[in-house]
């Protein structure tokens, strides 16, 4: 039978993402680039988010797109967030499908119609997330249709922030993420948006590796049940706070979470140390879902 430390290095191999996805999602964005190119001058345009700072879990969904629009396109700017996201929906309506592209807060939903089946995809990209921008000095500002206003904020530095931390963890800070962002997405997502977990993990995940992930993962879920509640501002120090979407009743759902899944990695934990494994292990696959191998 598969050891528990022999599980989770099979598991964090699967949540990487292969180069056929990779193949895929740089193809999904140059084919939406040139495409938006027909009304918008695109200054440049990056993959971004989780996807560009590896922390991204599969099924590789939402993937971002960050579009810097370019001279001819400043007049949107001047105008409501809401606007710009109507126009770059309206554009992709018709290469896409009307039903496949919806509006979202900040940017502007693209699902390809690629089915998830025990959360593989054949190693392609289900969905993108096209976020227009302009540039503002060293960073960036980007549409908040929710909030009504243009929101400052720099991805480099977020990239940079989560390489960081992964270093001086023994590269497996991201693995983690992704393994915690996984629990999320089993679960029904009590915490919104996803990045939230990953801001808290920078100050959570305290270097240097040394407990193992059985460890790792019950010391946060133990750790974020108890600081869910607090403002977790935006790393780079520009945005509004991340955790600007947990309103009361999310963060007594999130504390739940928490503590379900805090008890859950204790009980796996115990059951390992009394040597059944077969039923430890069938408690992580309950937290983590079917990318967790029970052999």
């Amino acid at each position: 039978m598969i050891t528990i430390a022999e599980a989770f290095v099979k598991f964090k191999v699967r949540l990487e993402l292969t180069e056929r996805e990779q193949q895929d999602a740089s193809r999904r964005q140059i084919d939406i680039r040139e495409y938006l190119r027909e009304s918008f001058e695109v200054e440049r345009d990056f993959l971004t988010g989780s996807y560009a700072r590896h922390t991204k879990t599969k099924p590789l969904k939402d993937v971002d797109i960050f579009l810097v629009i370019g001279e001819n396109g400043r007049g949107y700017r001047g105008k409501k967030p809401a606007v710009v996201l109507e126009k770059v929906q309206e554009m992709l309506a018709p290469k896409y499908g009307k039903e496949s592209v919806s509006l979202g807060r900040r940017s502007v939903g693209v699902d390809f119609g690629v089915p998830a089946v025990e959360d593989t995809t054949d190693d392609l990209v289900m969905s993108a997330d096209v976020v227009p921008a302009f540039e503002k000095g060293s960073h960036y500002e980007i549409p908040d249709r929710v909030a009504g206003e243009w929101v400052q904020t720099n991805p480099e530095t977020h990239a940079e922030l989560a390489t960081k931390a992964n270093r001086a963890f023994s590269e497996e800070w991201k693995p983690l993420v992704k393994m915690i962002k996984k629990w999320n997405e089993t679960h029904g997502k009590p915490v919104r948006p996803s990045y939230l977990l990953e801001v808290m993990a920078l100050e959570l995940f305290v270097p240097p590796f040394a407990g193992g992930y059985p460890y790792e993962l019950k010391g946060f879920f133990a750790t974020a049940r108890d600081r869910i509640g607090e403002v977790w501002q935006d790393p780079a120090g520009l945005g509004p706070p991340v955790s600007d979407q947990m309103d009361p009743t999310r963060m007594l759902e999130a504390q739940t979470a928490f503590r379900v899944a805090e008890e859950m990695a204790g009980r796996a934990i115990r059951l390992a140390r009394d040597a059944h494994q077969g039923d430890a292990l069938r408690v992580w696959r309950e937290l983590f879902g079917p990318l967790f191998p029970l052999s």
